[in-house]
């Protein structure tokens, strides 16, 4: 079987583990590789401050409370995406309020922003989905007019770019996730970026239990959200390749372009002018013209021993929100075909031509096998 993803993990990985063990940086609270790495990711995208955390979700967690969000408050968010982002609200008492996709990058639509917006909306969380910016030059401009705050969810877009700038360093706060699909990986992980150095202060305070003077005393209820030193050390030499990373992922990607894209009925992923997208994972959506569905297309290759996933089910329709006292029944019939129709493809960036080219030609016998039958 293809996998959709598979982590490389090097001797260079490796070593610097087992180095950062035998410095004793066991844990998160003490030791060099935490401090490096969050300096060195957040100079990479841009930001003045970094700070690690367990998590990708961890982070977003973070971020919301660090910007005081809660109960009766609502966050517009990215209908299509791991459900993760509005978990993050979700669990701070405030309302994930869907926005649906546009057709193109399937980012949010921010034609719809506006229209979303009410007395108790505090805040954005957009998504770059699969690797895709969202235009944030035009988000932010939106937001600052309505002065909501912007938390980037990020992960899965380390080193994307809109015009230019990386993703993570336009809102308030930029939330990546480093599992091991990621386009840089420490296992488990994530980190929240900002330029404020109130809100670092913070995001500091909160991961760690909002520890102060008495140690034992709380005036704050925080969170054990921590990444371990060793977790660190390997992230730093992943971000080390993160360039190259991104260089053969976007080849990848190219390449599977070359072969899917005379096929009728298949939407690949897109490039805006402005943007850089690192193609996290190769995603695509299956028109009504190819002759057969997303799923019979899924079957047919797990049959060759080709590995995929769908896209995300929407957050309108997901159950544990639609019970929330408060959540707001929003339409959103982009990020719902996304879901009935969208799929993605084996993403390693290891992945050969020869690979690639027997997975797009699989693909095209599927099509041709749905013509014969239908004629």
């Amino acid at each position: 079987m293809i996998s959709v993803f598979e982590p490389v993990i090097g001797e260079e990985e490796i070593n610097a583990v087992v180095m950062a063990l035998r410095r004793g940086e066991i844990s998160g609270s003490f030791g060099e590789s935490i401090v490096r790495f969050e300096q060195e990711f957040a100079e990479y995208c841009g930001c003045k401050y970094g700070v690690a955390v367990s998590s990708g979700t961890a982070a977003l967690h973070l971020a919301v409370a660090a910007a005081g969000i809660g109960p009766g408050e609502e966050v517009l968010v990215s209908a299509s995406t791991n459900i993760a982002t509005a978990l993050a609200v979700f669990h701070h008492g405030a309302v994930p309020v869907p926005v649906d996709s546009e057709e193109i990058t399937w980012n949010l639509n921010l034609d719809l922003i506006e229209s979303l917006i009410t007395s108790r909306t505090r805040a954005i969380i957009p998504v770059h989905l699969y690797g895709h910016p969202v235009d944030m030059d035009r988000l932010c401009e939106i937001a600052r007019r309505h002065n909501l705050l912007v938390i980037e969810d990020c992960a899965e877009s380390h080193g994307a770019t809109c015009r230019g700038k990386k993703t993570g360093s336009f809102g308030d706060m930029g939330c990546f996730g480093f599992y091991a699909n990621k386009v840089i990986t420490t296992g488990e992980g994530g980190m929240v970026l900002t330029n404020d150095k109130v809100l670092a202060e913070r995001l500091r305070l909160l991961r760690n239990l909002a520890f102060t003077k008495p140690r034992f005393r709380h005036e704050l209820a925080g969170y054990n959200f921590r990444m371990t030193s060793y977790q660190a050390a390997m992230g730093i030499v992943q971000l080390h390749k993160i360039e190259q990373i991104i260089a053969e992922k976007r080849r990848v990607a190219h390449t599977y372009h070359r072969y899917l894209s005379d096929i009728p009925g298949l939407q690949l992923p897109s490039e805006a002018s402005w943007a850089r997208n690192v193609y996290w994972m190769y995603a695509m959506v299956v028109q009504p013209e190819f002759g057969i569905s997303r799923d019979q297309l899924m079957e047919w290759l797990s049959r060759e021993g080709i590995d995929t996933r769908t896209f995300f089910c929407p957050m309108n329709q997901q159950p544990c929100l639609q019970s929330q006292p408060g959540f707001r029944e929003i339409p959103c019939p982009v990020a719902d075909k996304l879901w009935e129709r969208g799929l993605y493809l084996p993403s390693s960036y290891t992945l050969s031509e020869a690979t690639i080219q027997s997975i797009a030609e699989s693909i095209r016998r599927a099509t041709q096998q749905a013509k014969k039958i239908t004629l």
